[in-house]
């Protein structure tokens, strides 16, 4: 087992299954330009070769699948098909809900029974505004197939001043009445937000100032977390929960328990790094090889994670996942 001084290891694998996204939200690409496939991108079989190897050589006992979009990949139901016959204890995948009611038989019949769907408002022109793509009935249906095909269904938001922040409450409200537990996600200094701290400053809304409107409506109490949870987790008694990743406001560096896999095959152990170590060449050995050189790049992505805090970095955060 590969375990750092502070006592973390590996649990939580994300795996980004494509750098392609239908989406070119606000807060990931400034630009606007929708990010693409990268050229080199792995294999379904080596990225299902790299989890099984990832689950021997570090202890992962959970996969979240992501992209990009991982909806969007022709890599989705070959790699769904060989993860899920490798005995890991939970199988999720965010997704921005684009194309879930589309894909989701596949979901069903592969044992996927968490999602995690982003949605930033409940106001059609602000969707339209901030995720610069797609269409919010096609998002709010694919939500309730999933619902009624028996899928937990969590709903990030990342609230933004001046562009959503009056959407906390409705989409709140919105998520208790069928059973989702909303997540609020502080925004990130990542991609070009570490590069502008301007920009970071004028858009970001911490953890207290979502209490306190949170507040101004509904009674809440701290509820408990797994130990390594990224989210503060809140119940609304008699309707329900909501968390907020709290990365600025509670950083949660000294439990995280997350690695994850580029689609093209590079290991990021921590978001506040610049570091990555690639381990594309090693899917194509046998186990005997590949295993030991694997465990050393871990170790050093192991170090790289933070002591205390998220300090910003310059990886857009789509293109290795959420």
């Amino acid at each position: 087992m590969i375990v750092d001084r502070q006592g973390r290891r590996f649990r939580n694998l994300r795996v980004s299954l494509t750098a392609a996204c239908n989406y070119a939200c606000t807060y990931c690409v400034p630009n606007g330009k929708r990010l693409v496939a990268a050229q080199d991108e792995l294999s379904a079989d080596a990225m299902a070769r790299g989890v099984a190897y990832l689950i021997e050589a570090a202890g992962i006992e959970r996969l979240r699948i992501t992209g990009g979009e991982p909806l969007v990949s022709t890599r989705l139901e070959p790699f769904l098909r060989q993860v899920s016959q490798l005995g890991l204890d939970d199988i999720s995948l965010t997704t921005n809900g684009q194309l879930l009611e589309r894909k989701l038989p596949l979901l069903v019949e592969c044992g996927i029974r968490r999602l995690n769907v982003s949605l930033d408002t409940l106001d059609a022109d602000a969707f339209r505004s901030i995720a610069r793509g797609g269409d919010l009935a096609t998002v709010l249906a694919g939500m309730k197939a999933a619902r009624e095909a028996g899928m937990k269904i969590k709903v990030n938001m990342v609230p933004l001043r001046g562009q959503n922040l009056d959407q906390v409450l409705p989409l709140l409200e919105y998520c208790l009445e069928r059973g989702f537990e909303l997540r609020f996600i502080e925004l990130m200094r990542m991609g070009h937000l570490a590069r502008d701290p301007n920009a970071f400053n004028q858009q970001f809304v911490g953890l207290p100032e979502l209490l306190e409107l949170i507040g101004t409506r509904h009674q809440y109490v701290q509820a408990s977390a797994p130990v390594d949870a990224t989210a503060m987790r809140y119940a609304i008694p008699g309707a329900g929960h909501f968390g907020v990743i709290a990365n600025e406001s509670v950083p949660f560096c000294r439990t995280c328990s997350r690695l994850r896999l580029s689609s093209t095959g590079w290991l990021h152990g921590c978001l506040s790094s610049s570091n990555r170590h690639f381990v594309g060449d090693l899917l194509d050995k046998p186990r005997h090889q590949a295993l030991p050189a694997l465990q050393r790049l871990l170790v050093k992505a192991l170090g790289d994670k933070q002591d205390l805090a998220f300090s910003g970095g310059v990886t857009v955060m789509k293109i290795i996942g959420g």
